[in-house]
Parts: C-alpha cells; sequence; structure tokens
C-alpha cells in the first residue's frame, strides 16, 4: 500500500492522474483523491488487524501447546528418493542431470538429499559423470 500511495504521489507531481475503470477513483479530482486515501487507508486497517488476529492466534496456540511450521525431516517418500539419489550418486554410472530427470525431482533437491544423508558432494562439471566414490 505504501508503494501504491508513493507511486500515485509521483504521478502526481508528474501531473499524471490515476483513474480506476472498476472503482470511483480518479486522482486528478478532489472527490478521487479522498476515495483513493479513504480506500487506503481501509487497507491499511484491514492489515494491521490481520496482523493482530494473526499474532493472537499464534500467541494462543503456542499457549496451548503447539508448535507451527514444518516438521524437521523428510517424508516417507522423500527418504526414499533421497536413499535412491545417494546411490545413484555413488554408483557414478550417470550424470547430474540423468540422476534428476530419472528421480523427477529438481536439481536443488537432488542435492538437498545428498546433504540430508551426509554425502560427500564433490564439484565437477553436470555434464560429466561424478567420480567414483570409494
Amino acid at each position: 500500500m505504501k508503494h501504491l500511495i508513493e507511486l500515485v504521489n509521483d504521478l502526481n507531481q508528474l501531473q499524471v492522474g490515476l483513474k480506476s475503470l472498476h472503482d470511483p477513483i480518479d486522482t486528478t479530482t478532489p472527490q478521487g483523491r479522498l476515495v483513493f486515501n479513504l480506500f487506503a487507508s481501509f487497507a491499511e486497517f484491514e492489515r494491521e488487524v490481520i496482523r493482530e488476529r494473526t499474532q493472537a492466534g499464534l500467541a494462543g496456540a503456542r499457549a496451548r501447546g503447539r508448535k507451527g511450521g514444518k516438521p524437521k525431516g523428510l517424508s516417507l517418500k522423500a527418504e526414499s528418493l533421497a536413499c535412491a539419489a545417494e546411490t545413484l550418486y555413488k554408483e557414478g554410472q550417470l550424470t547430474v542431470h540423468q540422476m534428476i530427470r530419472q528421480l523427477g525431482i529438481a536439481k536443488a533437491t537432488f542435492y538437498n538429499y545428498l546433504r540430508h544423508r551426509q554425502v560427500s558432494i564433490s564439484t565437477y562439471n553436470v555434464s560429466k559423470k561424478p567420480p567414483k566414490m570409494r
């Protein structure tokens, strides 16, 4: 909202008005500027009320012993993919691109899985085969 207000003020300094096609906003008129500022104030108020309610809800949940956030670790499916990623990587038969295509995961996810499995990751060109692990 702050950015929008600054943008409208910058446009006004350049003698450019803002006219909404769907709302009664026309910053070239005093009434339009009033409506724009009212809408901006209401939006800011609503954002603050939502923030207060969210904070109160989180505090209440913490007081009841609930913990928020994503659970630590990997799901069973992700754990099996991580194990497969480790096996493929240590075999050294495929390029990283081939491995991620075969597993159906992103390259970043592939490396996250390897780190999760505490696999030593060597730096090499993605198009080349990984070094043999001993």
